[in-house]
């Protein structure tokens, strides 16, 4: 239904392990090289040749030699699409370019393959004329050859020689042999086919190097699902050797589903002892021994054919009609001068030219053109024709290293003696080598069959023809398909498997043998059904049957379960309901001895103070003048929060990225992980490294400085404190400790959204989950300003700056002075902001325990106790709940307050924060006898972070007269200490 299809088989293999997948694997077959340099009437070439044209930059076609479509002759049809939907075209070339830049494509490699696409379609421009002698010589009157050899990196004088003659070595000699003008094409062609066949091969090898397993997977621990794609049966106005290969697959995938659901079907059915009515079905086995069998067969003579020098296609379909006239399923033309011949396949018959048979299962590079590609300045172009083709046609890398690059030594010695040669296989025996391991690997699976029919020949939508679908349906053998599975029995489950999954319809206790499954299908009132030896027979429609039985089951198993746990939830209500009533019991006779002993301590202390006012002044003057210390126990306060058993806030972590350019195309490997340069991978010492070696100038702006987005090596809850007080769409890109990527959050409604950000192999940048990829930050921020980042709408609209003076992002600049440079701008933008930003006065986010309706806590005003602070702590550090750390905490009804140094200390005050006015400290001071009055003062102590057992306490006492604590009475044990 695609004019200019890139028709080629493909296999993809998924690999999984545990139910996840870990890696993928592409094999393609037959690619039609042919399409390059010829399309038939009303085909177009591939799209890649369309895309460039109508995506690349005028700059950029200027760059690559591109010319008007309509003068290239390997464009024999046309611009095409070019002409009917010119906007499409280009949009499938933005789409392209972004799945290279996904997938991991460098932007050297993406430029050397446009240049290498290019000369593909100028090589269509040589042109040849004929000496006196015959012999090609080169007709350039276009600058081809010069324009080709400046694309593929090599020199105007060997294309023409590797074009036009072939050196052979005799014997310490160098033979020259002319070529024709025909020769002359052919070589041409031959090396534009090559060009594009190896460069095809080598972007599946990199897709397959991305995709390849990072770890090892043994055989027995990993599943595998396969998925073929493959072209369907064609019978085209001409067909040609490409038409016979794509066939001859189909046939030999018929034959597969014959053997698959007919013949072994049945044969099941007699082995398991079924009374079963044997169905005639179509077999194709003598139609592919016609195309395969050796020595006499219809590729194997192409074989032999293409080994002659002086073979021709007309020689080739004599040698067919001498050897196959009696086949009924093989027809010779009318004309014996004809070079055409009919096959009767299992669709019907189809008549085939033979012209250019030969010259295309050979595939024969002209002599010298190896090498010289090999050494092409283009280093993609070197690298694939280096690699080596293997027995299937595809390209393999093995040869490529990261170090050393080992250098494949040819075969042929040259010089005097023995030539040691290695016959190179023709395009018909890889072909067939593939079908036989394709289906190697169909054999050791549980296929599924999905069949295409084409509605119509017109490729005309709401247009179905009857005959032609119906021919369809006939000869690929869903008629009969349809007809033994509804004869048959479908499904044939063992006798273990079906007891294990239908054991409840038995309602008691059985065997798991064919007695067990005759009980539990008469129990459920089924018929038409058999048990054979080992398995149990059962039509389409049983399995419905059955599943609706034992979903009755378990509605009755549900409600069952709701009665048994409505009854449970009765008794724990009533439960608790009898455990509550005792606790409310108890905390009233609690909160009566407490009520006591509250007064008993009330009257002591009146007691005790009673007796302060009692002592003279002359006391305290007699102490002053003596120097005696009074002395007492300082109670052992509750012990501090220690730093080290915090718990570290938690990260968000990612697989780490790997570098995958050591793997092998045709192999699952492991890949090598890359990052061990930078140190061990989610430490912050890496990350700086990581950023200051990679990133550190691809994020500056002209100015040196970074954008107003970034910030540094921040926590997602740092970059949500920064972006609850903002109106939606605030947004910031942070680095990430945990891998070498970055993070943007969004202020969205309600909450706050966090998306990771990788940077691809290649060096770009892509959100993770989203398709698009971008060549620097500043691209990904310049787009999602414009189109949503998320299926809910979400858009950036204002980056959220450096909320301080001081930069989050300074350890990640690489010195002083450039750190200077860096804060300096950042100061001048900070002032602008803010000089130039509207007041935005954005609600404040309820705290937990606070009224809704009450205004926000001014910085300057002290923070209830209950509510969650977003402020720094004194020490600069945080909990795992995202409080700082405090001191010890003080009893209800306190709140803490700043004092002069910053310090927070305990208030006491009943009825809400204390007032502002001047406070009083009383301090006492820790000493080996005890501890020592320091007096009155109004400068706060410091507050500690861990406090010793007999440290001091600084008291604030608002609206109290200053003066000495009172006496302790004796110790009854001891010294009075």
């Amino acid at each position: 239904m695609n004019d200019n299809s890139s028709r080629f088989g493909k296999y993809i293999q998924l690999k999984f392990k545990d139910g996840q997948v870990m890696g993928a694997k592409i094999s393609e077959y037959l690619l039609e090289k042919s399409r390059v340099i010829h399309q038939n009437p009303g085909e177009e070439n591939f799209h890649i040749f369309y895309y460039m044209m109508a995506g690349l930059s005028p700059e950029q076609q200027k760059k690559y030699h591109i010319g008007d479509p309509a003068k290239y002759k390997n464009l024999n049809n046309g611009p095409g699409c070019l002409k009917s939907n010119p906007a499409g075209v280009k949009k499938h070339f933005t789409s392209l370019t972004n799945a290279m830049d996904l997938v991991g494509f460098l932007d050297e490699e993406i430029d050397e393959m446009y240049k290498i696409l290019s000369a593909v379609l100028s090589m269509g421009e040589i042109q040849f004329g004929a000496n006196d002698d015959d012999s090609a010589v080169v007709q350039d009157s276009t600058q081809s050859i010069q324009t080709i050899t400046e694309l593929l990196g090599v020199e105007p004088e060997k294309v023409k020689n590797v074009l036009t003659f072939s050196s052979n070595y005799a014997k310490g000699s160098i033979i020259r042999r002319n070529y024709t003008k025909q020769q002359a094409q052919d070589a041409r062609d031959a090396m534009t086919k090559a060009l594009y066949g190896r460069l095809f091969s080598w972007i599946v090898n990199k897709i397959n190097q991305q995709l390849a397993p990072e770890v090892t997977i043994a055989a027995s621990e990993a599943t595998e699902i396969g998925i073929l794609d493959i072209f369907g049966f064609e019978h085209l106005q001409t067909n040609s050797f490409e038409q016979i290969c794509i066939n001859l697959a189909n046939e030999q995938l018929q034959y597969f589903f014959n053997q698959h659901i007919f013949l072994l079907e049945q044969e099941e059915y007699k082995a398991e002892g079924i009374d079963w009515t044997y169905v005639p079905f179509v077999n194709n086995q003598s139609l592919l021994n016609l195309f395969m069998t050796k020595p006499i067969g219809i590729f194997a003579l192409l074989d032999e054919e293409s080994l002659f020098p002086q073979g021709s296609d007309h020689s080739y379909v004599e040698k067919l009609n001498r050897n196959f006239q009696s086949n009924h399923h093989y027809i010779k033309a009318k004309v014996s001068t004809s070079n055409n011949f009919s096959i009767d396949h299992y669709a019907g018959r189809v008549s085939y030219s033979a012209d250019n048979f030969l010259e295309k299962n050979r595939d024969n590079l002209p002599n010298g053109v190896m090498q010289m590609l090999t050494a092409s300045t283009n280093d993609l172009l070197g690298q694939i024709f280096r690699g080596t083709i293997t027995r299937t046609g595809t390209l393999a890398l093995q040869l490529r290293t990261n170090d050393n690059k080992k250098e494949r030594k040819s075969v042929r010695k040259r010089g005097f003696g023995r030539q040691q040669t290695t016959r190179k296989l023709t395009q018909g025996a890889q072909f067939k080598n593939s079908l036989n391991v394709l289906l190697e690997l169909l054999n050791l699976s549980n296929p599924h069959f999905v069949r295409c029919i084409k509605p119509n020949t017109t490729k005309a939508p709401k247009a179905f023809e009857d005959k032609y679908v119906n021919a369809q349906l006939r000869y690929t053998g869903m008629l009969e398909t349809t007809r033994i599975r509804r004869m048959g029995y479908a499904l044939r489950p063992k006798f273990s498997d079906f007891v294990n999954r239908y054991r409840l319809l038995a309602r008691k206790k059985i065997s798991e043998n064919g007695k067990g499954c005759e009980e539990i299908l008469k129990g459920c009132g089924l018929t038409q059904w058999h048990i054979g030896k080992t398995k149990l027979f059962l039509k389409y429609y049983h399995q419905d049957q059955l599943e609706e039985q034992l979903q009755k089951v378990g509605q009755c198993a549900v409600h069952i379960q709701k009665i048994v746990r409505g009854f449970l939830g009765r008794q724990e209500y009533k439960r608790c309901k009898e455990q509550a009533r005792r606790q409310a019991a108890a905390m009233e006779t609690f909160l009566a001895e407490i009520q006591d002993l509250s007064l008993t301590h009330h009257q002591q202390i009146e007691k005790l103070c009673e007796k302060d006012r009692r002592i003279s002044q002359s006391f305290f003057g007699k102490i002053k003048e003596n120097k005696e210390k009074v002395q007492f126990q300082a109670p052992a306060p509750p012990p501090a929060i220690i730093e080290d058993e915090l718990e570290p806030e938690e990260e968000e972590l990612e697989e780490e990225e790997v570098d995958s350019d050591d793997v092998i195309e045709d192999e699952f490997v492991k890949t090598v992980k890359k990052g061990g340069k930078f140190g061990a991978l989610g430490t912050k010492a890496a990350t700086i490294k990581w950023f200051k070696t990679t990133q550190s100038e691809k994020l500056r702006e002209n100015t040196g400085v970074f954008s107003n987005w970034f910030h540094g090596i921040i926590t997602r809850r740092q970059a949500e404190e920064l972006l609850d007080s903002k109106p939606l769409g605030y947004y910031l890109i942070r680095v990430s400790e945990s891998r070498f990527g970055y993070s943007l959050s969004l202020r969205a409604e309600q909450r706050c959204k966090h998306f990771m950000i990788d940077q691809l192999p290649n060096g770009k940048y892509n959100v993770v989950g989203e398709a698009q990829v971008f060549r620097t930050l500043n691209d990904l921020v310049y787009f999602y300003e414009k189109e949503p980042i998320s299926p809910f709408g979400d858009v950036l609209k204002t980056p959220c700056g450096q909320e301080t003076d001081e930069c989050d992002y300074a350890e990640l600049v690489e010195d002083d002075k450039d750190q200077a440079k860096i804060m300096a701008t950042h100061s001048a933008r900070r002032s602008r902001v803010m000089q130039q930003a509207p007041q935005i006065n954005a609600p404040p986010k309820p705290q937990r325990g606070q009224n809704n309706n009450l205004a926000p806590p001014s910085p300057t005003s002290p923070t209830p106790q209950g509510s969650r602070s977003r402020s720094k702590s004194p020490h600069g550090k945080r909990n795992s709940g995202g409080r700082p750390i405090r001191p010890p905490p003080t009893r209800p009804g306190s709140y803490l307050s700043p004092d002069q140094n910053g310090n927070e200390t305990s208030a006491i005050n009943s009825d809400g924060p204390p007032p502002l006015p001047a406070k009083t400290y009383m301090t006492m001071t820790p000493g080996p006898g005890g501890s020592t009055n320091n007096g009155p003062s109004n400068v706060p102590p410091p507050l500690p972070q861990r406090l010793p057992s007999n440290a001091s306490y600084s008291y604030v006492m608002p609206d109290m007269e200053a003066r000495p604590p009172p006496p302790l009475p004796p110790h009854p044990v001891g010294n009075g200490q």
